[in-house]
């Protein structure tokens, strides 16, 4: 058990450096790493739901680090409200839709859906333009209505059905409008926090088959204690060098950390 929080206390802090240098909000750190964690640890019967729980962890994980994250990228003045809002408020509708679907769907299916989500999105900004390089716009290409609308509720179902917080959707998107990384990045942590209350308060209020001690609903307490132990402080440091990473080794190492979460989620699988 030890073992295991000093684990999730370590990667709490990678989870605090990729919610403020690429807006995960820590869902593509914490789904694998809860995942792996029960997997290893659980009692029988237990580790039937660790994908859910997973997911549920990671998004009630979200709520606090991209909440905080946003905060200070706002005080830097990172922040357009015109790329936050109303977009916001359509996400929040998907994501609860997301989270009540998820709930029925089996962890296997949940797994191999979080990982084609990966392998899709990795193909997507390698082979289209517009992610690794982009033309700096004094003036970026405003959202139109249907991507506000019909593409809000979709990041919002997909992010929360994974635990994912939308960055990997919503950063692609603010980036192709000609966005730099260190603002799309910065966009969506405040995105990710309706997808990330929703999936809290789905999963917490959803009938887990297999609670134990120190669990709510899906959500699994300790582990997130844990995680937040690590990623908070991280979030306060990481935050004063965002803005000095070069924009194309800041996109390419996006990619980077999304294969190599990728590599380890099939990895858990087998």
């Amino acid at each position: 058990m030890l073992t295991s929080f000093s684990t999730l206390l370590f990667l709490g802090c990678l989870t605090g450096i990729t919610t403020v240098l690429f807006g995960f909000g820590g869902g593509f750190i914490t789904v694998p790493v809860v995942y792996g964690v029960l997997t290893v640890t659980a009692s029988p019967g237990r580790d039937a739901d660790a994908m859910h729980i997973a997911v549920a962890t990671s998004a009630a994980v979200m709520v606090v680090n991209a909440a905080a994250a946003a905060l200070a990228q706002w005080r830097q003045g990172r922040l357009r409200r015109a790329y936050v809002w109303p977009l916001a408020a359509f996400i929040a509708v998907g994501a609860v839709v997301g989270s009540f679907a998820a709930t029925f769907i089996g962890g296997t299916a949940l797994r191999l859906l979080f990982a084609a989500y990966l392998l899709v999105t990795i193909a997507d900004s390698l082979l289209r333009k517009g992610f690794l390089s982009v033309a700096h716009q004094t003036r970026p290409e405003p959202l139109g209505r249907r991507t506000t609308t019909l593409g809000g509720i979709g990041i919002g179902l997909v992010a929360a059905g994974l635990g994912v917080g939308g960055s990997v959707m919503t950063v692609p998107l603010l980036r192709r409008r000609g966005l730099p990384m260190a603002e799309a990045t910065a966009m969506a942590n405040p995105l990710s926090v309706p997808v990330a209350l929703a999936g809290t308060l789905v999963y917490a209020l959803a009938p887990a088959t297999s609670a134990g001690p120190g669990q709510l609903g899906y959500v699994d307490l300790t582990a997130g204690a844990a995680l937040l132990i690590g990623s908070l402080p991280t979030i306060a440091v990481a935050r004063r060098v965002t803005g000095r990473v070069p924009d194309r080794v800041h996109s390419v190492a996006y990619i980077v950390l999304l294969l190599i979460v990728l590599v380890v989620m099939v990895t858990l699988g087998v």
